[in-house]
């Protein structure tokens, strides 16, 4: 197999489409994983990869119990990839032309109570923390966007923030007066940690060692402040919380879409759905 096309196709999603590092390391992981199953399949070209090759990689993924997600997410990465190198004349025929994605079942995204969000916030938090937690949950962001927050990004005059979504898509979020408060509080010693290491860096969040934070440390922190209310939470928990407390307060369906970033309104959709459910299960719990 030659693995230079991998290489290329790599940079095409990169150059071409603009897709994030961690959507381009996912997508060669699998393709990497896909041409060592070629391999000892005694595969030596893609030319050579058969209809009959895809299934059994496919199957293989089942017989391993690949989550469903991990499946869809493979199967979409090899029909991107073959797509390109028959455009490209690499191979004359697609195999992957008729392989349908598969359906994931619709689950609801856990969400936590107000109560349990106050119980965290309301800790003895450092500066740090708190700006964590205002905008994961008071701005709704990914952890990829707050991770790469520049300090620039921040208007607080203007009660705003610039981050880039998905797909490079830059929105507008704007700041509750506690992720104001946060940011306030954190900002000196953020300039103070730069100044004393000497650091060139723009990035928002520096901790007092002077280091950048990665996405991991957030994910390390919240899981810790999961434990101390006894609940299994990541970074995507307080999103899911924060727009289904939006439309629990009568927040517009649209307004919802434009603050998470969402393409498309029927992925913002489902946080209705929640609260549907939660509004039951309220009713159910006092009326028996």
């Amino acid at each position: 197999m030659d693995v230079q096309v991998l290489a290329e196709y790599i940079e095409f999603l990169e150059v071409e489409k603009g897709l994030a590092k961690n959507t381009l390391d996912a997508y060669k992981c699998d393709l990497e994983e896909f041409i060592e199953f070629c391999v000892k399949r005694n595969l030596t070209c893609f030319e050579n990869v058969k209809r009959s090759d895809l299934n059994a990689y496919i199957l293989q993924m089942h017989e391993k119990k690949y989550l469903p997600a991990s499946v869809m997410r493979k199967i979409a990465s090899l029909r991107g990839f073959f797509k390109w190198m028959n455009a490209n004349e690499i191979i004359s025929s697609n195999p992957a032309l008729t392989i349908e994605q598969p359906k994931l079942p619709k689950r609801l995204p856990k969400v936590m109570t107000v109560e349990e969000i106050n119980a965290i916030l309301n800790q003895n938090l450092t500066e740090i923390q708190s700006v964590i937690l205002e905008l994961l949950y008071g701005c709704g962001l990914r952890v990829s966007e707050l991770v790469n927050l520049k300090v620039s990004d921040i208007d607080i005059k203007s009660k705003y923030l610039q981050c880039i979504g998905k797909g490079s898509k830059e929105r507008l979020v704007p700041l509750g007066k506690k992720a104001v408060s946060a940011l306030n509080k954190f900002l000196p010693k953020r300039d103070f940690s730069v100044k004393k290491y000497n650091l060139k860096t723009k990035n928002l969040l520096i901790n007092n060692e002077g280091r950048q934070l990665t996405r991991q440390d957030v994910y390390t922190f919240i899981s810790e402040q999961g434990k101390k209310i006894h609940k299994h939470i990541s970074p995507h928990t307080l999103r899911h919380s924060f727009a289904t407390h939006l439309l629990e307060n009568g927040a517009d369906l649209r307004v919802v879409q434009e603050l998470l970033g969402h393409s498309n309104v029927s992925t913002t959709q489902l946080y209705t759905h929640i609260s549907k459910k939660r509004l039951k299960d309220v009713y159910f719990a006092i009326n028996g």
